[in-house]
């Protein structure tokens, strides 16, 4: 069973790495720019399936591992936070890149079923959504309790339902300002330079929580 006293504390975390305009808050917002509200819901509802995805290969393959060895969860959360910073910074360097990338999406507007397939397989090939699964989700599960896979299956599944208001909301929300949005790429810019620090603080907290444990152990 989850840790219920820690559960608001795992919601915060949560919300934190999905509000940051990631590689899946980055493509539905494009998506929204580009053919509107209907197109980017659509990819938010593939995406979301495709985190869960994501998170369940995580939980059944992690899961097993962690419940037997601390020394696995100290490299996974090691190399998670310090993988984190890595993408921050990348991401921070190469916002000019990526907002010209996102105001250049075609002119040919995706099916429901392309919409929901592209989308899938941008949630389930986001590396911060794996980090995340993979370094800062096992820090709110209960080793001792046992059942490690259930208990990261249901957080995995926690986290696609806050996704999924979260990033609709963003597609919503674009898909309304899109001209404004699109008149400007140092808007764009912006919001992923934004996120990129958003991602480089998670990961030192994360850094910052294996050295704890450490000094505490």
């Amino acid at each position: 069973m989850v840790i219920p006293s820690r559960l608001v504390e795992y919601i915060i975390a949560a919300m934190v790495i999905i509000l940051a305009p990631g590689p899946s808050v980055l493509f539905v917002i494009a998506r929204a720019i580009a053919w509107g509200r209907k197109v980017a819901v659509f990819t938010v509802a593939g995406n979301v399936t495709g985190a869960f995805a994501l998170s369940s290969l995580v939980a059944f393959g992690l899961g097993p591992i962690l419940s037997r060895s601390n020394l696995a969860y100290s490299a996974v959360q090691w190399g998670g936070g310090g993988y984190l910073v890595y993408l921050g910074i990348s991401a921070i360097r190469a916002r000019k890149v990526h907002a010209a990338d996102m105001r250049n999406q075609g002119s040919v507007v995706p099916t429901f079923w392309r919409s929901v397939r592209d989308g899938f397989w941008v949630g389930a090939l986001n590396p911060k959504g794996l980090v995340f699964y993979a370094a800062v989700l096992p820090q709110f599960i209960d080793i001792d309790r046992g059942q490690v896979t259930s208990q990261l299956l249901l957080l995995g599944a926690l986290f696609s339902i806050l996704a999924f208001i979260s990033d609709g909301s963003w597609g919503l929300l674009a898909g309304t300002a899109r001209v404004w949005l699109a008149s400007d790429e140092s808007r764009l810019e912006k919001l992923r330079a934004t996120g990129g620090i958003v991602m480089v603080i998670l990961g030192l907290s994360v850094i910052a929580s294996a050295l704890r444990d450490l000094i505490t152990t």
